[in-house]
């Protein structure tokens, strides 16, 4: 098999093909409408949330600026996706740039990450607003939840920035076909025809520590307010209790179980069929965005209320 040498590879920088859905191609289009409904909800969505936010003084606290934190990490994240996923799918615009598809890639790992990140920050303002009401506004104070936005971007840089530099090191086939339908971090790592295990390490060590890490905090914030939800007396008092955070905990299902479903078939489930993975693996980037402000919008009543009064429902 023919290669490219790295200095001719970097001289070139010859175009990807991203395939889109392997083994669908003549159902693609069909499979393209969902897609797009998923991310016109996502814009309209997370738009509607952010300016809502904005616009309302009484929604400057903890738990909305987090949200707006995460609707401006979703619609970064879908429109790192869907773009070019429905481009791939619908007017067969299979070719992606070099540089792109490492632009591309990186977006979606630093962002996923970023959003990881949010979520853990939810549950710590879960936790002080439950555990500790009457010093929520004195521990939460604007200024430390930007040195908590902050973090959470810095370490979704930081974390990823390797990935497309370590990728630059690689010797590639000359036959540039990806899988997929966008520029997933693994799918391009096997086109490699030279030495990958460094790439391979350091993506299953960042996966690992984002998800693992992240996972671990949310748990031990819900065992701590769980254990303070249950010394609360009266079944009312702990329905509502359990009802403030009911809405992150949704978020939570919706973005890690589809993740963990995707990183584990990817690198462990050869039986599933990689039709299944792709489509697995894009819904995961689309349904979160798409679903997390309408979770919001209905669970939370301030957030439904200033909605309907914008627009005079």
């Amino acid at each position: 098999m023919t290669t490219l040498s790295n200095s001719s590879w970097r001289l070139m920088q010859p175009s990807f093909f991203l395939i889109g859905i392997p083994g669908l191609e003549e159902s693609q289009h069909w499979i393209a409408l969902p897609l797009c409904v998923l991310y016109l909800l996502a814009l309209l969505g997370n738009v509607t949330i952010l300016f809502t936010i904005w616009t309302d003084p009484s929604l400057q606290q903890p738990m909305y600026l987090f949200l707006a934190m995460l609707s401006g990490i979703d619609l970064v994240l879908a429109s790192s996706t869907a773009p070019k996923t429905l481009a791939v799918l619908l007017v067969h615009a299979h070719e992606i740039g070099y540089t792109a598809c490492l632009v591309q890639m990186f977006f979606i790992h630093a962002f996923s990450s970023m959003e990881s990140g949010v979520l853990v920050a939810m549950a710590l303002d879960c936790y002080v607003a439950i555990c500790h009401p009457l010093h929520h506004s004195t521990i939460l104070h604007p200024r430390v939840i930007g040195r908590i936005g902050m973090a959470v971007l810095v370490r979704g840089m930081l974390l990823l920035l390797p990935f497309p530099i370590l990728l630059r090191r690689l010797v590639f086939c000359q036959a540039t076909v990806i899988g997929h339908a966008y520029c997933e971090h693994m799918a391009v790592v096997k086109l490699a025809c030279s030495e990958s295990t460094v790439n391979r390490a350091y993506g299953l060590a960042v996966a690992l520590l984002v998800v693992g890490l992240d996972v671990l905090a949310i748990g031990v914030s819900y065992a701590l307010i769980l254990r303070a939800v249950l010394k609360v007396p009266g079944g009312e008092a702990r329905l509502k209790a359990f009802s403030t955070c009911g809405s992150h905990i949704c978020v939570i299902l919706v973005f890690y179980v589809p993740g963990m479903f995707s990183f584990l078939t990817h690198r462990f489930g050869q039986q599933v069929p990689h039709h299944v993975h792709v489509l697995l693996a894009t819904l995961y980037l689309l349904v979160p965005p798409a679903l997390n402000p309408l979770v919001y919008g209905v669970k939370t009543q301030q957030i439904r209320q200033r909605v309907l009064r914008v627009f005079d429902i």
